[in-house]
């Protein structure tokens, strides 16, 4: 199974700004996070490099994403469960794989999420998600306007693919990015 060291030279390999970085950094925490708390806590190195990769062909390969990934990670001979569980995310957006498994549905659902949330805290005064509430991201969430890259459908279809409701999921990820943000 492939180490996050392997992971993270990767992910650089293919991606040099600042902000993607930090996004799959965010995303593997996140993901490592729902690990634990799903009970997969053995597999949550797993879990983590998966949020960590999802977006490896993003910043390269935009008009491709999910994509063009696939056959970078086919090529390099990386696990077949990784190179799904990345592409999943792209489901009915830029690929027909799929979300299956638990952490594949997590990972559909808090990617966009993480974004919207980040967008939240940057406006806020403390510019920390430690004082975060649901209803602050609930009142940016209804406004299309606000973070517009962040798709709400594909939040919502999230929340619905793991049986939870747009409140648990927010209030969750909101927990998740506590334990490692400010």
């Amino acid at each position: 199974m492939m180490t996050r060291e392997e992971a993270w030279s990767l992910l650089t390999e293919f991606n040099e700004d600042e902000f993607h970085l930090q996004h799959g950094r965010i995303v593997e925490k996140t993901m490592m996070y729902f690990a634990e708390k799903l009970g997969y806590g053995d597999e949550k190195e797993f879990w983590g490099i998966v949020g960590l990769l999802h977006d490896l062909d993003f910043e390269q390969y935009p008009d491709q994403h999910c994509i063009k990934s696939q056959e970078i990670m086919k090529e390099r001979g990386i696990d077949e469960k990784i190179i799904h569980a990345t592409a999943s995310h792209g489901y009915g957006i830029t690929v027909d794989v799929q979300p299956e498994h638990e952490m594949e549905k997590v990972l559909y659902a808090v990617d966009e999420l993480t974004g919207l949330i980040g967008a939240v805290v940057l406006m806020r005064p403390s510019k920390s998600v430690r004082d975060l509430e649901l209803k602050s991201v609930k009142k940016k969430f209804k406004s299309k306007g606000f973070a517009a890259g962040c798709d709400r459908e594909v939040i919502q279809r999230g929340a619905d693919m793991l049986g939870w409701s747009l409140d648990d999921l927010i209030v969750q990820t909101i927990e998740a990015l506590k334990t490692f943000q400010d």
